[in-house]
């Protein structure tokens, strides 16, 4: 029990795998040889770049609205989120013949509210810091009464995030000696943190945060709560500040946070579409990049480096 919530366990997450398996996509996990001479390390891909939704966050979304009272869930269900929450709550909710309302920042990615529309979801924009969100979210929820389904400070979608390295863990043959994940809220990073706690007990975690977002960072070194301040970075992904569940999840189970400059995102993200040949967004290429500038710290390691997910808008690349 922590601060009156009931953190995943071990059971809870292998429940959870097994409720959103039918709904989910069972995701690759890719190698390169170039990357690893580039690296001097052994690297393992899981890309929740071909998740449905484009992203993890559809695993969270699942599992939070299967897990939903029927009548909590009558009204529907609310949310804020950047992009990938919104378009994996948005499905998971037309999937289950629910309505869906989402609160974005005005400026969110026009891939990412153009997907959101699509799966039928109702959006309201709010300004894009931290207290605009909530505050509209509030109102949302008090106009419509829909269940909040927050996008990370919520232990049912952590339990589906946590399934993400879960899956790789039975379709690698061995505990990789370093997994890397990016954060932004944290919900991936806690159920990274968790799966591993449980499944992978010689495997350290550590996470990829972008400097110009580095709120998670700055919290672990001052071993305080820092929050986020509308930060400036093309990893819209993970503007985010830590929440009230995953920041004490983090603070008590990362082995460490890396940080990496805008420009060391935009170059990852060219290396792996040109050499891996898939699409990634700037959000996943943050821990790729954080290995590639940190070769000291994982050289002869084996990495499992979590893609989370490929959502770009193909108009408006970060090189060009």
């Amino acid at each position: 029990m922590f601060q009156g919530i009931k953190i995943p366990t071990k059971e809870n997450i292998i429940n959870a795998f097994g409720r959103i398996r039918p709904y989910i996509n069972e995701t690759p996990v890719l190698t390169s040889q170039t990357i690893n001479k580039i690296t001097g390390s052994e690297l393992f891909f899981k890309c929740e770049n071909f998740q449905k939704g484009g992203a993890f966050k559809y695993r969270g979304a699942t599992n939070a609205v299967l897990k939903l009272d029927k009548q909590l869930a009558a009204n529907g269900v609310c949310t804020h989120s950047s992009g990938n929450h919104a378009q994996a709550l948005a499905l998971a909710a037309r999937i289950n013949g629910l309505s869906a309302y989402i609160v974005m920042p005005e400026n969110a990615p026009q891939v990412k509210v153009n997907a959101v529309k699509e799966y039928g979801a109702q959006i309201t924009f709010c300004k894009p810091t931290l207290q605009a969100r909530e505050e509209t979210l509030a109102e949302i929820k008090q106009k419509t009464g829909a269940a909040v389904i927050h996008p990370y400070n919520n232990p049912d979608v952590i339990e589906g995030q946590a399934t993400c390295l879960f899956e790789m863990n039975q379709q690698i043959n061995f505990h990789p000696d370093i997994v890397i994940c990016p954060v932004g809220g944290g919900g991936l990073l806690s159920g990274t943190l968790l799966t591993a706690k449980y499944f992978l007990t010689d495997s350290k975690v550590i996470a990829a945060e972008p400097e110009m977002a580095n709120d998670a960072w700055k919290s672990l070194k001052a071993n305080r709560f820092i929050p986020s301040d509308n930060p400036q970075t093309i990893a819209d992904g993970l503007k985010t500040s830590l929440g009230t569940l995953t920041w004490p999840l983090i603070q008590q189970n990362v082995t460490d946070i890396f940080t990496t400059s805008e420009q060391s995102i935009i170059e990852t993200m060219y290396l792996v579409w040109e050499r891996m040949k898939i699409i990634i967004e700037p959000s996943s290429a943050v821990a790729l990049a954080v290995v590639i500038n940190n070769r000291p710290f994982f050289t002869g390691k084996r990495v499992a480096v979590i893609f989370s997910g490929g959502n770009v808008d193909l108009k408006h690349l970060p090189w060009n």
